[in-house]
């Protein structure tokens, strides 16, 4: 039975791409790239999920896949218990994207430069509810603009004209402009100077708390992740290596890859930071084409053992918040 607060329920969600060797004749059979491999997960009405790991790991893709703007090749995706939007029709897609957005990454880049931001923040407005008089849409615009830190009376002005960060807060702008129920960010402010990540991060938790809206939160920073998150999923080779609320996951890693990962975030305190044990991870993330037997972490794990090559771990819990998915994590 799902949680009446359960907003997402992600259940042996998998994302698969056909490569084609260079060079292959068109009766080649394509190599099988799994992208994503059995995630599965849940998030709470007004929850901030974090997910972290290496590039290459299947953030971005399992992001897509969750709205369905790439296809999956398993599982479900059960929107508010009610829906799978894997299997969802083109009217139930349209109504769950309508409260279900997403901010990218590079945030110049997922701007039309050919529109004003005023088109650009207003377009899910008119896609979603043709039927807004023109006045209405530009107040709702102007008003949105101010929540988000833009002038109103730039919203005739064009992308190129805004800094990076502004730019991001147009991107903010336009995903929050139909009030949803769920933002996913994609690394929103990787691109960013890091005062403007603050910014940014800053915003985004003012206006989560102000909406009452859930995250999904992307990114590299383990620093911003926690910052920001009620629960982080730690991410290797499409795979969860473990699962846990922020504070415990910081304090007491128990997966050796999420160990490595939080040895490496920097401490403001110069002589901590020069005395703290940095866990190096030996070789290169595997290639999801051909990854490991069992265990996909084990070719960079300190701890493997013969069990890691022949049996997958399951992700499993002493507790009931916090899961990993290791034969030796204790």
């Amino acid at each position: 039975m799902n949680n009446t607060n359960e907003l997402l329920s992600v259940s042996d969600l998998k994302v698969q791409f056909d490569i084609y060797p260079k060079g292959a004749m068109p009766w080649t059979s394509p190599d099988k790239l799994k992208a994503v491999d059995g995630i599965s997960f849940s998030l709470k009405e007004g929850e901030t999920l974090g997910i972290v790991g290496e590039s290459g790991c299947g953030k971005s893709t399992l992001a897509r896949a969750l709205i369905k703007l790439i296809p999956a090749h398993e599982g479900k995706v059960l929107w508010m218990g009610q829906h799978d939007i894997l299997e969802a029709s083109k009217t139930e897609l349209l109504d769950i994207r309508r409260q279900a957005q997403m901010i990218y990454q590079d945030p110049l880049a997922s701007l039309n430069p050919r529109m004003t931001i005023g088109q650009i923040i207003a377009e899910p407005l008119i896609t979603h509810y043709p039927k807004t008089k023109k006045e209405d849409v530009k107040k709702q615009v102007q008003d949105m603009m101010l929540k988000v830190g833009l002038l109103p009376n730039q919203i005739n002005r064009y992308p190129h004209e805004f800094s990076g960060g502004q730019c991001q807060r147009i991107g903010i702008a336009r995903a929050l402009i139909l009030n949803p129920k769920l933002i996913i960010c994609d690394e929103p402010v990787s691109a960013l100077d890091v005062s403007v990540q603050a910014q940014v991060i800053n915003l985004l938790m003012e206006l989560q708390n102000e909406l009452g809206m859930s995250l999904i939160f992307i990114a590299h920073d383990l620093s911003v992740v926690r910052h920001i998150s009620t629960r982080i999923m730690v991410l290797y080779l499409g795979n969860v290596a473990e699962v846990s609320p922020a504070n415990d996951l910081y304090e007491n890693p128990k997966h050796p890859y999420t160990q490595a990962l939080i040895s490496a975030v920097p401490i403001p305190d110069p002589v901590a930071e020069k005395n703290k044990d940095i866990i190096l991870l030996e070789g290169d993330l595997p290639s999801p084409l051909s990854p490991p037997s069992g265990c996909v972490f084990r070719t960079r794990c300190p701890k493997t053992q013969q069990l890691c090559a022949t049996t997958k771990p399951a992700l499993e819990s002493n507790d009931s918040d916090h899961f990993v998915a290791c034969h030796f994590a204790d």
